[in-house]
């Protein structure tokens, strides 16, 4: 079974932002916490940290897998998990343009 935030290297993510004010999400498996300066993420491909401001959740579907957000988006970050190492995730930290050009 898959640990949460672990990533899943067979499932599918994407990100749409527009503007800066909304967004899009598919591939979410859980929400982890919320609130108006920082939302984070369960995806198929790893954890996913939006900081903003005044950021809500406007819809949520688990089922669908989809999340949609607005607010100001400063900065999404993806944790990607590399490796185990002793029983524990060793997690790498990457930035918007390494998920747009790596993982998309």
């Amino acid at each position: 079974m898959e640990e949460r935030g672990q990533s899943n290297s067979t499932g599918q993510h994407k990100l749409i932002l527009q503007n800066r004010k909304s967004g899009s999400f598919t591939g979410v498996t859980d929400v982890v916490n919320f609130d108006a300066n920082e939302i984070i993420l369960d995806t198929e491909l790893g954890r996913l940290t939006i900081k903003g401001k005044e950021l809500h959740v406007n819809r949520l579907d688990l089922q669908k897998k989809e999340v949609e957000i607005d607010g100001t988006v400063d900065m999404p970050e993806h944790l990607a998990g590399v490796s185990l190492e002793s029983g524990s995730v060793k997690w790498k930290r990457a930035g918007f343009l390494y998920i747009f050009f790596c993982l998309g």
